[in-house]
This record gives structure tokens, C-alpha cells and sequence, in this order.
């Protein structure tokens, strides 16, 4: 399908200097217009009002705001916009949960500019990017066939609830139930329900196998 001359792109990101070497890397082509740089949902609303982009870049590793969660909202708010993840975060534990969520590809800030764009073609062509190891162990959890034939961190925590994979990342950090609590504005009761399910999935014993775990997580995904 044809595009226009300029495509207007948003930039959901909280490192700057990423932000603007992506910015010079696509505006370099004269075929896109960056409408906002932000690293964060309120402005993100503001500037999709304002000058309704069609693409979004969008890092889900936003420290206090949750990208997976923006996903969603900016979804509702305008449900043509094509959201594609741009990140630090491991493609295994996070590529198949965004594109349920309504993003159309998933790509590691570790590719090059070469990579990038072709990932920015797919998505604008009205199909899905993911990289071709990606695609090859997707196809593999949907057909069941793990050649190790044992449970790996992967497809451990592909049964994590969007909402268990925050709490968890959160615990690998440092945090503990009531500042977790606090960040969602819900109670600790509900925080420590999230952590047994947590322990249930992974097969943790104790709440300290499920900090050591959470901390290794973290230190996977930088």
C-alpha cells in the first residue's frame, strides 16, 4: 500500500540521547516527521491529540511507567496508530505479550540502523516484525517442540500474568510489597497474592529463591 511522502512519528522513550540519534536516523530519509520525543503517557496523549501520528517507537522499560500498559491505553485512544517496540528488553520474555496487546513488531535496541528500518517498512506495510530468531522460537513454543525438552526461563515466564511479569520485574529491583503496592495503588494483600502466584509458576519455594530469581531476571534485561 502506498504511504505518504511523510509519515509522522511519536517517540515513547526515556533516554534521550537514543531518542535523538533514532530521530536523525529516520528524519535523515525525508520520509518522516517526528511529531514529539517523550518518556511518558500524559505527553504521549497530548501529542497524539494534537498531531495524530501514525507510527510510535516505543521502549516498554520506562522505569515507573509500564510500556506494556501504554500499549493498551494508546490503543483506545486511537486504534488505527501502529505501535512498534523498540527496547532493551529481551525479545523472548516480552515479543509475543506486545503483540497480543495490539503492537505490530518488536525490535531489540541492539540492531542496527539497517535492522530498524527495515522493521519500520514492515510495520507501515500492514504486517508484523519480529527478528527471524524470534520468529523461529514463537513458531517453536506454538508447536511444542523444545529440543531440551526441559522448562527454561522462557517458557516459565510466558505464564506470568502482564500485570505478575510487573510485580516481578519490580521485586528484581530492589522494591518491596508496600512501595510495589503504592506504585498501582492497590493493597499489599493483593501485592503478596501476585507473589505466591508468582512462586506457583516459577516454581519457587521461598520468597528468597523468588528475589534471587527476580534479580537475575533484571540483570538479563539490563
Amino acid at each position: 500500500m502506498a504511504r505518504n511522502a511523510y509519515t509522522k512519528v511519536l517517540i515513547i522513550d526515556d533516554h534521550p540521547i537514543y531518542s535523538i540519534g533514532l530521530s536523525t536516523i529516520l528524519e535523515s530519509s525525508h520520509k518522516y516527521n517526528i511529531v514529539g520525543i517523550t518518556s511518558n503517557l500524559s505527553d504521549a496523549v497530548k501529542i497524539i491529540e494534537k498531531d495524530n501520528p501514525r507510527l510510535v517507537f516505543l521502549e516498554i522499560n520506562l522505569g515507573k511507567e509500564n510500556g506494556m500498559d501504554i500499549i493498551q491505553k494508546l490503543k483506545s485512544i486511537s486504534p488505527q496508530i501502529i505501535i512498534l517496540v523498540l527496547t532493551s528488553s529481551d525479545e523472548r520474555f516480552y515479543s509475543e505479550r506486545v503483540l497480543r496487546m495490539g503492537a505490530r513488531g518488536y525490535i531489540m535496541k541492539t540492531e542496527n540502523a539497517a535492522k530498524i528500518m527495515d522493521a519500520v517498512n514492515t510495520v507501515l506495510d500492514g504486517k508484523i516484525y519480529l527478528s527471524e530468531s524470534e520468529r523461529d522460537r514463537v513458531f517453536q513454543a506454538m508447536t511444542q517442540e523444545n529440543s531440551r525438552g526441559a522448562k527454561d526461563w522462557t517458557m516459565s515466564l510466558q505464564k506470568l500474568s502482564n500485570r505478575e511479569l510487573q510485580v516481578f520485574s519490580l521485586i528484581g529491583k530492589g522494591l518491596g510489597t508496600i512501595e510495589i503496592a503504592s506504585m498501582f495503588n492497590i493493597s499489599t494483600k493483593t501485592i503478596d497474592s501476585h507473589k505466591e502466584h508468582i512462586k506457583l509458576k516459577l516454581h519457587c519455594s521461598t520468597s528468597q529463591e523468588l528475589r534471587q530469581m527476580a534479580i537475575q531476571w533484571i540483570s538479563m534485561n539490563g
